[in-house]
């Protein structure tokens, strides 16, 4: 496209990106979807810990409970496994075994930066022998240091791990991930957990359709981000003919889908409560379509993130559990019926998630800066 013919494209304000990323996050209002086929669609979970992808269900299906995703870690429909800016997330087991070998590349960059802790080791022989050792049993992230580092006492343990977790696409096995049980990172290959081998790789060309769908509309960096992978320019190209175009406010091209919703810039959005490490904040090059400028930087402190507040579709504040207690920490003043809403909303998960305790429901001091 020339600049000329991009000038040209239909302009989508910050509210009209909005609405639209909300709807096809699901959370302009909440789905009938299944919990596996809100994963598929999502294309996975963000899941550092293990209540943020039961957290993100609650807010965006309707009748969602936290055993449903549960059942699918257990009956091994679902995985937690390291894949998307190399960290870990819930798939489903198919994409599990697409999505990762999408991904490896980016995984192979990231062994350079332990090029050091690695001298002398035979990458090919390391990821022989942590599979074996993970298929043979399950092992913690220690064990396999442990092993690996009897075959390579002058590598650095923690670069050997890195290189069997970057190698091998290693699933945490259950119970770990199960909501309400408690257990230890403990390691297998996904091959060996879902019973059935990893498949080709995807065309970029996909993969680019379904992350329209779930995130669009969207320009080539927003995507890259997303995927931490580089180069995905051609695959928009090859598939222009067959997109949509629009720019945005600051005149980035941004690609999406004939059929997707984009729904009216005044649509309704209601409060959501949605855990630390949410893809709705982490999966574009430009986040200002849910983050405020004035509120960037807020959401997170160094690697910790917090759990977050939308307010009118944009981030507007954090949230924690205190003991028995919801504590809405906003950014900036809320209306009455705001503060209504949000309560409304927050009563609602927690009716969701912990039935079994009852919780009080207070706002805490306007976090300010």
């Amino acid at each position: 496209m020339t600049k000329s013919s991009a000038a040209r494209a239909p302009q989508l304000d910050t509210r009209a990106l909005n609405r639209a990323t909300l709807a096809r996050q699901l959370l302009l209002r909440r789905s009938p979807l299944s919990a596996a086929d809100a994963v598929r669609h999502l294309l996975g979970l963000q899941a550092q810990n293990v209540r943020p992808p039961y957290y993100a269900l609650a807010a965006r299906l309707d009748g969602f409970a936290p055993e449903q995703l549960s059942a699918l870690l257990a009956d091994r429909a679902a995985v937690r496994i390291v894949t998307l800016r190399s960290t870990i997330h819930t798939h489903t087991a198919e994409d599990c075994l697409t999505l990762r070998p999408l991904v490896q590349p980016a995984r192979d960059r990231e062994l350079t930066n332990f090029r050091k802790g690695l001298a002398g080791v035979d990458l090919d022989r390391l990821a022989a022998l942590a599979r074996e050792l993970v298929e043979t049993e399950p092992r913690t992230m220690a064990q396999l240091r442990e092993a690996l580092g009897a075959q390579w006492p002058d590598a650095d343990p923690q670069s050997l791990g890195v290189a069997a977790r970057c190698r091998l696409p290693l699933v945490q096995v259950t119970p770990r991930g199960l909501w309400g049980r408690s257990g230890q990172v403990a390691l297998t290959t996904a091959e060996h957990w879902l019973g059935r081998p990893a498949e080709p790789a995807p065309a970029p060309d996909a993969v680019v359709l379904r992350y329209l769908a779930a995130f669009g509309p969207a320009s080539v960096r927003d995507m890259q981000t997303w995927a931490g992978l580089t180069r995905l320019k051609d695959a928009f190209e090859r598939l222009r003919p067959t997109l949509l175009t629009f720019r945005d406010p600051n005149g980035v091209e941004l690609f999406d889908l004939p059929d997707a919703p984009r729904p009216d810039p005044d649509t309704p959005a209601p409060p959501r409560f949605l855990p630390e490490f949410d893809n709705l904040l982490l999966s574009h090059a430009d986040r200002t379509r849910v983050i405020p400028a004035e509120y960037w930087g807020r959401s997170w402190q160094r690697n910790q993130a917090y759990r977050t507040l939308l307010v009118d579709g944009f981030l507007a504040g954090l949230w924690k559990l205190d003991g028995d207690t919801l504590v809405i920490e906003p950014f900036g003043e809320l209306t009455k019926a705001q503060r209504e809403d949000v309560t409304a909303e927050g009563a609602r998960m927690l009716a969701t998630l912990h039935p079994e305790t009852s919780y009080d429901i207070r706002f805490g001091t306007v976090v300010r800066r």
